[in-house]
């Protein structure tokens, strides 16, 4: 992969110094650098250095609640998850999921770290609502769902989320499409016995979750 360019200067596009220091380790000023150009390119409304910062709090709730077994690999998941995003492309997860490796053994070859398992982790988040909880284990449930968490937030922030996407969709994607196949996924969502597959997200999230969904699902677009 091609090197990337230099980061961006504004700091809506650079990763919050408080959330980076609850993390259980360290990047490199270049790895960083790289990381918030990434995230800068194409310019995002949701998929963007403020979704990662809002999944770093998720995780930082997690560590001081249920805990990480791998809590490096999980950092570095939630850093990269969507580093490549293009609205309607199907393999964005996999691309971000290489360029994560790619860094891992640019910057942290030394360190330990089991890429492969970051790998899989970023790699499964292309199947979000498509995943039973017993598909995998309670970390990767742990893991996941706090990339979901965003459909248990406030209505505000919600909402904001909902026009995010569709922000990001339009010019690639007519828009009656968009709308058809954005309430199939959210009605999907809805219809399963479990919006978040862990217990710790469940609990905390699925009743605001579902007043969320059905208020997006019943609104006139």
């Amino acid at each position: 992969m091609s090197e990337i360019a230099a980061a961006p200067s504004d700091s809506k596009d650079r990763l919050p110094d408080t959330a980076l220091a609850q993390l259980s380790l360290q990047l490199a000023p270049e790895q960083r650098a790289a990381l918030e150009a990434a995230y800068a390119t194409p310019p995002r409304a949701y998929h963007n250095i403020g979704h990662v910062a809002e999944v770093l709090r998720h995780y930082a709730d997690v560590a001081a609640g249920p805990g990480w077994t791998q809590p490096r690999e999980v950092a570095l998941a939630v850093l990269y998850h969507d580093a490549i995003y293009e609205a309607g492309r199907r393999d964005n997860e996999a691309r971000s999921a290489l360029l994560a490796r790619e860094h891992i053994a640019r910057w942290m070859a030394g360190a330990g770290i089991d890429s492969d398992r970051v790998v899989e982790l970023i790699e499964l988040t292309a199947r979000h609502g498509a995943i039973a909880r017993e598909d995998v284990d309670e970390q990767t449930r742990l893991f996941l769902d706090g990339d979901m968490a965003i459909l248990g937030a406030e209505p505000a922030a919600f909402d904001a989320y909902d026009r995010g996407i569709a922000s990001e969709y339009r010019g690639h994607v007519p828009g009656p499409l968009f709308r058809l196949n954005r309430r199939r996924f959210l009605k999907g969502l809805l219809k399963r016995e479990r919006i978040f597959l862990s217990d710790y997200y469940h609990q905390r999230f699925d009743a605001a979750a579902r007043n969320n969904l059905r208020r997006s699902i019943t609104t006139k677009r």
